[in-house]
């Protein structure tokens, strides 16, 4: 299967599955994605509200920056929003909807721009002064994660904090974020190749494969939190659960949603979404299956791009609702997560259209949804009447 010559950030399926490779089906139930066009109801939505907002009808793009591969926005308090390019450039975004000319940081002469590598991720301290980024370093294209200071309108003074070898240049995951406990998480690939060569999947003694967790001051060392991923390119903490949008290898994108403690097991190269890897059975003990499965070919899929909770005020009728894209489909879908299974699983993309390769997701400081592709920062509004 063809994927990687497209330049894929998220890492999909890599080279041509080997053909010893299969994929068996372990049980009848599949979660289907329903393609329901009309928004959901405010009637059914988590947020009551009061507003005198005439009837949402959909929801739509709006282009705010044209850029080289932009993978992330995040806020930045009073100042606006940041906006990450692969390259190892990151840009201010004013509240007036305006990127400044010149980046507030520039390390594309460290950062490793290469198919999968490059500036991958970057999140901010709570107090706005400081900026974490996970970038491939230039030298051998390995994981690094740095903290760079906000002064006099630029960003500087980098402090490595966590360095990891790459054995390959793809799986090398993405995501920063803060958790709810105040320590910086990190999502990394089982290392790259093709069915997890390196057998990190179900191996505890790296750190790989898994979501880590980081003392945004380098004090502590690193924590391998949750494991069994492969390329776990996005996820975000929602109150007490985290998604996690873990890119598949030959036939399933996988969404899991669970809750936010040390241990869990998300089960590859054991499964591959709700499916047993290379063999007809398995054994599923112990592991977190995941809550949305996705197969290739729906739509296009061919790489998962998750995903952000939206809790925006300017469109009130999606509030708590999960959003999740794919790299080679395009399409834009939501789920709301309740009470402990899916509901309300909606598909957007009749409305808003397939911008492209969908590379990420963002939010600016006001809580307002961005997606990405690789040329374009479009802004998710809502179409009333």
């Amino acid at each position: 299967m063809l994927c990687v010559a497209l330049v894929l950030v998220a890492g999909c399926a890599d080279e041509p599955v080997a053909s010893s490779t299969s994929v068996t089906d372990r049980t009848t139930t599949t979660l289907a994605i329903t393609t329901t066009t009309s928004p959901p109801s405010a009637t059914t939505t988590t947020l009551a509200t009061t507003t005198t907002l005439a009837p949402l009808q959909g929801l739509a793009y709006e282009e705010v920056a044209s850029l080289e591969f932009p993978i992330q926005m995040i806020g930045w308090g009073e100042d606006g929003s940041l906006i990450a390019t692969k390259d190892g450039q990151v840009w201010l975004m004013g509240t007036d909807g305006e990127v400044q000319p010149s980046p507030v940081l520039d390390i594309s002469e460290q950062v490793h721009n290469e198919g999968e590598r490059g500036l991958l991720s970057i999140v901010a301290s709570e107090d706005g002064t400081r900026l974490y980024a996970h970038y491939s370093g230039g030298g051998g294209g390995d994981t690094v994660v740095s903290r760079f200071t906000w002064a006099d309108g630029a960003l500087t003074d980098e402090q490595i904090l966590f360095e990891h070898d790459q054995p390959a240049p793809n799986h090398n995951g993405g995501m920063l974020q803060f958790g709810p406990d105040g320590g910086l998480y990190l999502g990394l690939g089982d290392g790259g190749g093709a069915n997890d060569q390196f057998g990190h999947g179900q191996d505890t003694d790296t750190l790989l494969a898994g979501i880590v967790r980081l003392d945004p001051n380098g004090a502590e060392d690193p924590l391998l939190w949750q494991h069994g991923l492969r390329n776990p390119w996005r996820f975000w903490f929602e109150g007490d659960l985290v998604y996690i949008a873990d890119v598949g290898q030959n036939a399933y994108e996988e969404i899991n949603v669970a809750p936010i403690e040390e241990g869990l097991n998300y089960g590859w190269s054991i499964m591959e979404g709700l499916h047993c890897f290379r063999t007809s059975e398995c054994d599923t003990s112990g592991l977190t299956l995941p809550v949305v499965e996705v197969e290739h070919g729906d739509a296009g899929t061919c790489s998962i791009t998750g995903g952000v909770v939206y809790h925006g005020a300017a469109i009130p009728e999606i509030d708590g609702q999960y959003f999740y894209s794919d790299y080679c489909g395009g399409y834009l879908r939501s789920f709301l997560y309740r009470d402990g299974e899916v509901v309300e699983q909606t598909d957007w993309t009749e409305q808003v259209g397939v911008p492209g390769n969908v590379v990420g997701f963002g939010v600016d400081s006001s809580g307002e949804m961005y997606v990405m592709t690789t040329d374009q920062v479009l802004a998710v509004v809502p179409v009333r009447g």
